[in-house]
């Protein structure tokens, strides 16, 4: 099932992670899901189900492999809950909604669940729900659940108005400010970095979705779904001798694609966490690097502070060792951040900058580097507050919309871009093979 809302700011998020927590809670087995190229809300929903975050977006994916991806996502489990992304129809702009929570709904034939901010209106949420229940009729309106609700008065008015539009309300939620989620300038804060705090709250979590929620009916409408007949994805990998990579974690770098690591494991590499806020050294036997996203620019001071790591990391780059590095990566390898020395295995540095740039991409490799050959088209995703300023003539990774993005060379590839390998599973070969023979 999908949860849906009208827009940002609904509580989608709160309201997803919750369910997944109570019904795992009521013994069922929970996967979740995000639409999206979103990080941070998939943290929490790791968190709420025990389970690898998920993502699924036909932009960066391709439509074709969203059953695929769902079914392995979701394997071992007994329901599966996609947190939508926006608002239900919001998705790529000048596209008609594509890659929006309707898009997918559409394409997993999944029932949608809309999650309504009551707190300033009344019976007005009805024609909201109405008009959301009438203007697409390829998406199954399953339900609506209110959320920040000030009275049962309240709830009780909305529920009467509901009646007419023929849509069930499955839950009603008060204003509880114990369950809320702080933000920054990129969104929520992820669950990594707030960890002991979001292990407190989720059980409150799951507790006040279970007494709000009627969980017996969103099982139901999970369980009504049609069967999905598309096998599900599998990694690809390449034969070799086993080789060990160290990813960057911890609070500072809380993001890579889970299906990432897994067509990294395809290939016979093992991924070791490493926390560059805190690790002294790279793992015994490291033979690449892989620096995924986060927030490195909150734990800039920290992160340079961890002088006997980064000179590790630099020396290693230096000696041919291969890395992949993502936005956040890119900036760790940057020779400064906000004026602290990083790494400096790129000639640029890296500051905080008052806008940010968030948007899909169409990209093509300017030439053959670590991970593509020359020419190579993909689609990814840019999503920083930062900017990077080069000191002096490299090759770059990306090229897009008459711009150029990143470094690149045989050993190192350093982008803002992030892109999801299940689409392009050469690219997570091509790197396997160079760390193998650099080991």
């Amino acid at each position: 099932m999908v949860v849906a809302a009208p827009g940002s700011g609904h509580g989608k998020t709160t309201i997803a992670a919750g369910l997944m927590a109570a019904l795992r809670a009521a013994g069922h087995r929970v996967s979740g899901h995000k639409v999206g190229p979103d990080f941070i809300d998939p943290s929490y929903h790791a968190l709420a189900t025990g389970r690898p975050a998920r993502n699924l977006d036909p932009f960066l994916q391709g439509e074709e492999r969203l059953v695929p991806l769902l079914r392995h996502g979701s394997h071992g489990a007994d329901i599966a809950v996609i947190e939508g992304v926006m608002g239900l129809f919001d998705g790529a702009l000048g596209t008609e909604g594509y890659a929006s929570t309707a898009h997918v709904a559409r394409v997993l034939d999944a029932p949608v669940v809309l999650v309504v901010d009551a707190s300033a209106a009344s019976r007005s949420v009805a024609a909201t729900v109405l008009g959301f229940a009438h203007y697409d009729n390829r998406v199954r309106l399953a339900g609506v659940i209110l959320n920040k609700l000030g009275s049962q008065r309240h709830r009780d008015e909305i529920a009467s108005a509901l009646e007419a539009t023929g849509v069930p309300l499955l839950g009603a939620l008060y204003r509880n400010e114990e369950v809320h989620a702080p933000s920054r300038h990129l969104g929520l804060v992820p669950a990594a970095e707030r960890a002991a705090e979001a292990q407190h709250v989720l059980p409150a979590l799951a507790a006040w979705v279970r007494d709000g929620v009627d969980l017996e009916a969103i099982v139901r409408i999970a369980s009504a779904a049609p069967r999905l007949s598309a096998p599900p994805w599998e990694p690809s990998g390449v034969d070799g001798p086993p080789v060990t990579i160290a990813a960057a974690g911890g609070p500072a770098f809380t993001f890579r694609y889970t299906e990432n690591i897994e067509l990294l494991a395809a290939c016979g590499v093992e991924v070791v966490d490493v926390d560059p806020l805190r690790d002294q050294a790279l793992p015994d036997g490291c033979a690449g690097l892989y620096f995924g996203g986060g927030f490195p620019e909150v734990h800039a001071a920290e992160l340079s502070a961890n002088t006997a790591l980064r000179h590790e990391v630099a020396s290693a780059i230096r000696a041919g060792m291969p890395v992949s590095a993502e936005c956040a990566g890119l900036l760790y390898l940057c020779q400064s951040l906000d004026g602290v020395p990083m790494v400096g295995a790129v000639p640029a540095d890296a500051k905080m900058t008052a806008r940010g740039k968030l948007g899909y991409r169409r990209a093509v490799a300017v030439e053959d580097n670590l991970l593509a050959t020359a020419g190579q088209r993909v689609t990814g995703h840019e999503f920083h507050r930062t900017e990077v300023t080069p000191s002096h003539g490299a090759s770059a990774a990306w090229g897009w919309d008459r711009q150029l993005d990143g470094f690149a060379s045989p050993t190192l590839h350093a982008s803002y871009l992030h892109v999801h390998w299940a689409g392009y599973p050469e690219l997570a070969q091509r790197f396997a093979a160079r760390v193998r023979a650099h080991a």
